[in-house]
């Protein structure tokens, strides 16, 4: 009988013994089961925007590679800051991504109070990046920026944009104000596809948008660009000069798409998905169709795209403050 009750009581032990071996494996599996669940991409502006296109081109793409379906939400308004909230409260699990621009780093000092700290979230990944494009009516005669300074001395120039406190805003404010010296007049539109409308039906006299925005009416000769605010030319438009050469060589603005996490986020998923949508983007099918349209894809760490946003930050707080524009939310 002994043999036998020694044998019986020792059993919950060995089993106890073996779940204690096999813990560490299970919490293993446990943590490298992302994603086990559909990812929702949070963009911060309305459906047919450069952010919600590059959203939806890698959004297909990295549901194929991770398995899981992602699932594209448009929280449009307050100039992106809804959408940053949205994502600043939700869980750090890594199935809550926001998808945003030059926006988020523009804001941090154009309003007073975003409603978020750039602390909040953890830079994912850097996906794509355009210069923001000044177009002019066909009908304009004027072929650069020095011709528009000669041409509007002494009148208004009316320019419109995708709204106040819009990169595209601040980059006309500053170029045809502060450093052309135009009677500039700002039109503000509610998105970038109005703002080209107004131009392309002469409306206003130039619109100051990203250029995959335009890029469907400048081919197609309704809008003539006069320059693009960036350092080197872009293969999309060659013939179109560059801010730069205008005289103003340190300008640059780039309207760029990033994806980020709520701040807490594991490591090892922000690593995870920089790595899948940076092959996504090293893809040549992927690099022709944004190349197409004007965007210049950008790969790198998220250590990097920390780096780049940083200074992002620090390049449009002084703009914000030559410009003098600020905004309540």
């Amino acid at each position: 009988m002994t043999p036998r009750f020694y044998r019986a009581a020792s059993l919950p032990t060995t089993i106890l013994a073996a779940l204690i071996a096999i813990a560490p494996s299970l919490k293993a599996q446990a943590q490298t089961a992302y994603p086990s669940k559909p990812i929702r991409l949070v963009v911060a502006f309305a459906a047919g925007g450069i952010a919600d296109s590059v959203a939806r081109q890698i959004g297909s793409k990295l549901s194929a590679r991770l398995g899981q379906p992602v699932v594209v939400d448009n929280r449009s308004g307050a100039g992106g800051n809804i959408g940053a909230r949205a994502v600043a409260a939700a869980e750090p699990d890594g199935y809550t991504l926001l998808v945003t621009t030059a926006a988020l780093a523009v804001n941090a000092s154009l309003y007073k109070n975003a409603g978020y700290n750039l602390t909040d979230f953890v830079p994912v990944a850097l996906t794509a990046s355009t210069p923001n494009l000044f177009a002019i009516n066909a009908a304009n005669p004027a072929t650069s920026l020095n011709d528009l300074a000669r041409d509007y001395k002494g009148r208004q120039l009316t320019y419109s944009t995708a709204g106040i406190g819009s990169s595209s805003h601040l980059t006309a404010h500053y170029v045809f104000k502060n450093l052309l010296g135009i009677d500039a007049v700002h039109v503000p539109y509610l998105g970038g596809a109005p703002a080209v409308n107004a131009a392309v039906a002469g409306h206003v006299d130039l619109v100051s948008v990203s250029m995959p925005t335009a890029m469907t009416n400048v081919k197609a000769g309704r809008l003539k660009g006069i320059a693009v605010a960036s350092l080197k030319r872009v293969d999309a438009l060659p013939g179109v000069a560059t801010v730069a050469e205008a005289g103003f060589r340190e300008f640059e603005d780039r309207s760029w798409v990033g994806v980020l996490a709520p701040a807490k986020t594991s490591p090892e998923i922000a690593r995870r998905l920089n790595a899948e949508i940076n092959d996504i983007l090293r893809q040549p099918e992927m690099r022709e169709q944004l190349a197409a349209v004007g965007f210049e894809p950008s790969t790198g760490s998220s250590a990097e795209f920390a780096d780049y946003l940083k200074k992002e930050v620090a390049k449009w707080a002084d703009i914000v403050k030559a410009t003098g524009v600020t905004l309540n939310d």
